[in-house]
């Protein structure tokens, strides 16, 4: 836009290198936008899809203070043990060990200080970047995209709104098996420290490696962890980052942070399923109405077979009756190709402004797809779509909806 050569490639390899020791909102913001298609240029996803939310933990004087401002100077009468060094540290906290007086161990989730002033000295910064990304290429609006980053870091930055999310996924996936929500302890957490119980587990990757055949069932338990509560109750997990879950010996899975949820409301999850329908069936008037519902306004007919290309990519794995491979149409250099051609048609039929309710569902069901192709998991992801929305009903799953939110303090979907 000024007229100064830039060389993308070099400028996002030292962009991701910058942005790797950060704490804070901005390289969460980064992992974000890896995983929306094009809200960033290719060069730029591949260096920031590598940003993991390991940052170097505060050490111990910190810790004391911050903890004495959420539970008071005699904090450390609270628990039997509390270890000095942080298990895990993250962009907006970082995780303590710790033991309950009567032996329980715990996970305690400590938020670094100011960082509701980050995120909006960050969402600032990231309006100035989408506003000169919109002066050099009109395909896609990212005013909606940057609302709902928006709405959903502010939310993370609340951890008594986390504990209810927690408590809502320990209701939504009672039951099901190979799926395991830790408890939250109240009386020791506040808006800025979220304490539960610890749950034991491997990292994914390093458990499949010890694992092999392990593949397939864990990538169903984390078909059911992601896809039951949306199907059921129109609630998505939004980050299916590798640090936000763990593998126990028996396979199932932990699920660790609760702070990107989305819910939705039942009508557009009709519209998920409706377009799922739409496309197998090969009925245009179907993903019209299907798209109204996601957002999308009033389509053209261009912009609907545009739409489907994309649509033909994430749906294609549950489209077939059989047992396959999710790379077969999901690989990275088929998903690069698609997003590419979309973008493409997009600019010419004259851009269009992505819906609020896209942003996060299509990062969880491209996330997860990630998770699976590094699984190299062969399912029949079919049977499992067609088990869980097979008996699919708005009016129930909206009664549904309803009660397990009233149950917890939480809003109704926006």
């Amino acid at each position: 836009m000024l007229g100064i050569p830039l060389e993308r490639d070099r400028h996002a390899a030292e962009l991701r290198s910058a942005l790797g020791g950060l704490k804070g909102p901005l390289m969460k913001v980064a992992q974000l936008l890896s995983t929306i298609p094009d809200a960033l240029p290719k060069e730029y996803v591949q260096e920031l899809s590598q940003l993991q939310a390991d940052a170097p933990s505060m050490g111990w004087p910190f810790v004391k203070r911050r903890m004495a401002s959420e539970l008071g100077p005699g904090w450390q009468a609270k628990f039997r043990g509390f270890e000095h060094t942080a298990a895990a540290a993250a962009s907006l906290g970082q995780v303590h060990r710790a033991t309950s007086p009567e032996g329980r161990k715990l996970a305690c989730k400590l938020q670094y200080p100011d960082m509701s002033s980050a995120v909006e000295a960050d969402l600032r910064q990231l309006a100035l970047i989408f506003a000169i990304f919109e002066r050099t290429d009109r395909a896609i609006s990212t005013r909606h995209i940057l609302t709902e980053i928006g709405a959903r870091l502010r939310e993370e930055l609340d951890y008594e709104r986390e504990a209810k999310h927690a408590r809502l996924y320990r209701h939504m996936l009672d039951g099901v098996p190979g799926v395991h929500v830790p408890e939250v302890v109240g009386d020791l957490s506040t808006r800025r420290l979220l304490t539960m119980e610890w749950v034991d587990g491997r990292r994914i990757l390093d458990f499949v490696e010890d694992n092999p055949e392990a593949r397939n069932e864990l990538a169903m338990n984390m078909f059911r962890a992601w896809y039951v509560p949306f199907y059921r109750y129109g609630v998505i997990h939004g980050d299916p980052h590798l640090g936000n879950y763990t593998v126990r010996a028996d396979r199932s899975i932990n699920l660790l942070d609760f702070g990107c949820i989305r819910v939705f409301r039942p009508d557009f999850v009709k519209g998920v399923i409706d377009l799922y329908d739409a496309l197998r069936h090969d009925d245009r008037d179907k993903a019209v109405d299907a798209y109204r519902r996601w957002g999308f306004g009033n389509p053209s007919k261009e912009l609907v077979e545009v739409l489907n290309i994309w649509a033909r990519f994430v749906y294609a794995p549950i489209l077939e009756d059989r047992a396959r491979p999710i790379e077969e149409t999901n690989g990275v250099h088929y998903g690069r190709e698609t997003a590419e051609k979309v973008h493409a048609e997009l600019r010419r039929v004259g851009g269009i402004a992505i819906p609020r309710e896209f942003v996060f569902m299509d990062r969880a069901a491209i996330g997860l797809g990630s998770v699976f192709l590094r699984l190299r998991a062969e399912v029949n992801w079919f049977a499992l779509f067609h088990g869980l929305v097979g008996d699919f009903d708005v009016a129930t799953l909206e009664a549904r909806q309803s009660a397990a939110l009233a149950a917890q303090a939480l809003p109704p979907p926006e």
